[in-house]
């Protein structure tokens, strides 16, 4: 019994300073600049393909837009998800060639666990963002015991546009063991430098949370968007200084729906979440703002599966939605499995028209190497899932996301498709 009394009362000890901190009113939005393209310049609506090994997973996925136009993308790449040989890659997207650079190796659990001096099991969900000061910062997930339920959030920034990046720092989110606080979206930068990053649980129960960090990424509060076991992976567009909207993957069996949740008070206080009308198989989903001050969404729009990726705009008030572009999708309406034959048939015309210049020549080594990612025993199916939004100064929109499992995939449009759509 006294070794039980002595973790509850330090745990209670711990919770009480956690709890005790005197209230802080948050800085408003600093807004990014809407007005950077145009609808007089040609609609464009491009894709290729970030990644280039032909023999990992990859997945979770995310880019941010650098000064002169470049891209840089970071994604997680292994054997399969979780596993230990899994390393947060990065990649540049050149403006001038319109190409992406060969992908190389940012993080691994060696490289976490001596930076964070604590035993590292596996690695997740990196993000990266430019913050307003030009700094880097780019987040990811450890688990050093037991499953995602588990995980921590690592911070890493870099000072020179990626070229050199500081040793990774675990992030202190919660007192019980500083377990169970994952990222997977955008952080949203305040007027004053401070960071919102919005985080999830999945320790008894799934719900969002709003991490607020100073403009040195040190952790100052968190605000509860959700409660209870259904609500994770917050993405949040703020549509003015104070005004902010969440949208929430659903992971219950009620809606099969985003959830939406609103703030007033610059991310200090949230709206009970209501179902929004797409629907969604408990799959990640991202949004942005657009110029109009509506939002773009880019989501799996099934009961189930994730065999589907649309492209959706909406109002400001979440009231009208209409379908942009299916981004990509197997062509079964159902996700039904294809034959072996078949699949390379169908995947290879993807490919080849995706791949861009410098990837086309993996053609003949892709098909030939389908394997466990995509092809099973009762067939071959296809999966786009986790979208993650970026906007670059100059007004084009990008978009990652995972691609059967094989590649991460890039899609850029302009204001000008943009308004052709809508």
């Amino acid at each position: 019994m006294r070794p039980f009394l002595l973790i509850s009362c330090l745990l209670l000890v711990f919770s009480a300073a956690w709890l005790s901190h005197p209230p802080h009113v948050l800085a408003p939005f600093a807004l990014a600049d809407k007005e950077g393209g145009s609808t007089t310049d040609a609609p464009q609506f491009n894709s290729r393909f970030v990644s280039s090994h032909l023999n990992d997973f990859v997945h979770s996925s995310s880019v941010t837009a650098l000064p002169g136009g470049d891209l840089m993308a970071v994604w997680f790449a292994g054997s399969r998800e979780g596993a230990a040989d899994v390393q947060v890659r990065i990649a540049r997207f050149d403006a001038k060639t319109t190409e992406w650079g060969p992908e190389q190796i940012l993080v691994t659990r060696e490289t976490t666990r001596d930076g964070t001096r604590r035993y590292i099991r596996k690695l997740g969900n990196p993000v990266i963002a430019l913050g307003p000061d030009n700094r880097l910062w780019m987040f990811y997930v450890s688990v050093s015991v037991g499953g995602w339920a588990t995980s921590a959030i690592n911070v890493m920034v870099s000072q020179d546009m990626g070229a050199n990046w500081s040793v990774p720092r675990q992030l202190v989110t919660s007192p019980f063991f500083n377990i169970s606080t994952l990222v997977r979206a955008a952080p949203v930068f305040h007027a004053d430098g401070s960071i919102g990053l919005p985080v999830y649980h999945e320790f008894m129960g799934k719900f969002a949370e709003y991490l607020y960090l100073s403009a040195d990424g040190a952790v100052i509060d968190k605000f509860r968007i959700s409660r209870g076991k259904h609500s994770l992976q917050p993405t949040i567009v703020a549509q003015d200084g104070q005004r902010a909207i969440a949208m929430l993957r659903y992971a219950g069996e009620t809606h099969h729906r985003v959830l939406a949740s609103r703030t007033q008070d610059a991310g200090q206080t949230w709206s009970e979440p209501y179902p929004l009308e797409p629907s969604n198989p408990n799959s990640s989903l991202s949004a942005i703002g657009t110029a109009d001050d509506g939002l773009l969404v880019a989501l799996n729009d099934l009961e189930d599966g994730r065999f589907k990726l649309s492209l959706y705009g909406t109002d400001a008030q979440l009231d009208q939605w209409r379908t942009l572009v299916e981004l990509d999708q197997s062509p079964d309406p159902l996700g039904q499995p294809f034959s072996p034959e078949a699949y390379k048939e169908i995947i290879g015309e993807g490919f080849r028209a995706s791949s861009g210049a410098r990837r086309l020549g993996l053609a003949q080594r892709f098909l030939s190497n389908l394997d466990y990612r995509v092809c099973k025993p009762r067939g071959c199916e296809f999966e786009y899932e986790y979208p993650y939004f970026s906007r670059s100064p100059d007004g084009m929109y990008h978009l990652v996301y995972s691609w059967n499992n094989t590649f991460i995939k890039h899609v850029s449009f302009n204001e000008a498709w943009l308004a052709e759509r809508l």
